[in-house]
């Protein structure tokens, strides 16, 4: 058995001051091709995607999800194009098109379309090769010749999708701004927008990151945060930093920084063409919006909504199933701020206070108000070993407890994971909650902070037991009472 008896008095240190609410997403990329096993579930084969009806279904999808921004990431590939090309054949069936379809019922709903500059062949094409060059500009002299006066035609997306790690090369910057020049020519005052990656590892000291960044031309720069990439196990403590850094380096600069927050996870392997991308913990991609938030970024877009946050009533039905489904409600919940989703916010942030103090002993992490990192390293974390364990939580006098809420640190890789099932007892043996919680499943490869809140009986008592049991570890570094 594991314990914690608590005897000495919590105090709350006072909270950072940041945004009371993280900002929402506001656009998606939209892939229309099937590029590889990444896309089995956002692009499945066995869905018509290459059909405009579809499209025009999920445009309505999103803007009821509150997206404004959507960004094709491809109006072509192999050679093939999703919109009227005179150069290529079509990669769509039908007569309408799918760039056609998108545009027309984003104008509709009154959202902003960046078309693609891409791809001149595939997604591995090399931006310094002539030919793709003078590709992508055919390109845009195309839909420019089609699209160009179309109400829903708000800016090009420049597929330079180069890694800033550890500048930013200067042939991007020159490829860009080629592209950019184009953009002014063809369609004046239309916004540019590019995505890089590379944060986790950008060398921020160097004055050439900051001097490459400052000569690119575009409009906005919607930095990939890679969280979904796992370009480390437990990216959020440098996110959090790297953020702030980047605008340090756009102040002035006239140029917008956006996050590009990941939305996904892996079946398998990382990073790999035969591993398919299904939906993240909300959880996670909460603390990614926050992290962005804090950081000063100017809005929030995401790779990507289509196949990984999912309407289950939709017609089309992209995505895992139950993932998809999930993380749908859960986003849905928490952007119409249902009471949840609200307290886990502070939770995650760690701005959550309770009402009741508790006193303390053994291990007073549990009730210090100092919460830990979405990593095992952090010292804040109190582990229970698999078995049965028990929590003894005092009071200095009776209180009337209406819940109790724990942050759990949830990382299956390294087993550890938040308890299924939870029972509240007053210290004589009341029994006044029992609680079933089901963590999300796709956790192969990331670490979150899961929050449960347990409503209860309404007794006044002296104390509390929290009991559980289970196959693996459990770690908490903060309970709350009445919050």
């Amino acid at each position: 058995m594991a314990a914690a008896l608590l005897l000495a008095s919590c105090v709350q240190p006072k909270a950072p001051e940041t945004a009371d609410r993280a900002l929402p997403i506001t656009g998606s990329w939209v892939n229309l091709a099937w590029q590889d096993g990444r896309n089995d579930f956002t692009n499945p084969l066995d869905v018509p995607y290459n059909q405009a009806d579809l499209w025009r279904t999920k445009v309505g999808e999103w803007h009821r999800m509150g997206l404004e921004y959507l960004v094709i990431m491809q109006v072509a590939n192999d050679g093939r194009s999703y919109y009227p090309s005179d150069v290529m054949e079509p990669a769509y069936t039908g007569e309408e098109s799918p760039v056609s379809a998108i545009l027309d019922e984003a104008a509709r709903q009154g959202m902003k379309v960046f078309l693609s500059t891409g791809w001149a062949r595939n997604q591995f094409e090399d931006l310094r090769d002539a030919w793709v060059q003078e590709r992508q500009q055919l390109i845009m002299t195309e839909l420019t010749e089609r699209y160009g006066s179309h109400p829903a035609f708000y800016g090009w997306y420049l597929p330079v999708e180069d890694c800033i790690t550890p500048v930013f090369p200067k042939t991007a910057v020159e490829a860009v701004n080629k592209l950019v020049a184009r953009s002014h020519e063809l369609t004046p005052g239309k916004k540019t927008l590019i995505s890089p990656y590379g944060m986790v590892r950008a060398d921020y000291d160097n004055p050439e990151l900051a001097a490459n960044i400052r000569a690119l031309k575009v409009d906005i720069i919607a930095y990939q945060d890679e969280v979904g990439c796992v370009r480390e196990p437990f990216p959020l403590r440098r996110l959090k930093e790297n953020w702030k850094k980047l605008k340090a380096i756009h102040e002035g600069s006239g140029i917008e920084m956006w996050a590009n927050c990941e939305t996904f996870t892996w079946t398998h392997e990382t990073n790999s063409h035969f591993s398919a991308l299904i939906p993240a913990a909300y959880s996670r991609l909460l603390s990614q919006q926050i992290a962005a938030t804090d950081g000063g970024v100017s809005r929030i877009i995401s790779f990507m909504f289509g196949g990984i946050i999912e309407d289950p009533d939709s017609p089309y039905q992209l995505g895992q199933p139950e993932g998809s489904a999930r993380t749908f409600r859960d986003y849905m919940d928490w952007k119409n701020g249902q009471p949840y989703w609200k307290i886990q916010e502070q939770a995650l942030r760690g701005t959550l206070q309770g009402r009741i103090a508790a006193l303390a002993a053994t291990d007073g992490r549990l009730t210090d108000g100092v919460v830990g990192e979405q990593e095992p390293d952090s010292l804040a974390w109190v582990a229970f070993p698999a078995g049965r364990s028990e929590i003894l939580l005092r009071f200095a006098q009776e209180q009337t407890v209406e819940n109790v809420f724990l942050r759990c640190l949830d990382y299956a890789p390294q087993g550890i994971l938040p308890p299924g099932r939870i029972c509240v007892h007053t210290g004589d043996g009341l029994l006044l909650a029992v609680r079933q919680f089901t963590a999300p499943s796709n956790n192969r490869h990331d670490a979150w902070i899961d929050g449960i809140e347990i409503k209860c009986r309404p007794v006044r008592t002296e104390s509390l037991v929290l009991t559980f049991e289970t196959d693996q570890d459990v770690w908490i570094d903060e309970i709350y009472v009445n919050i």
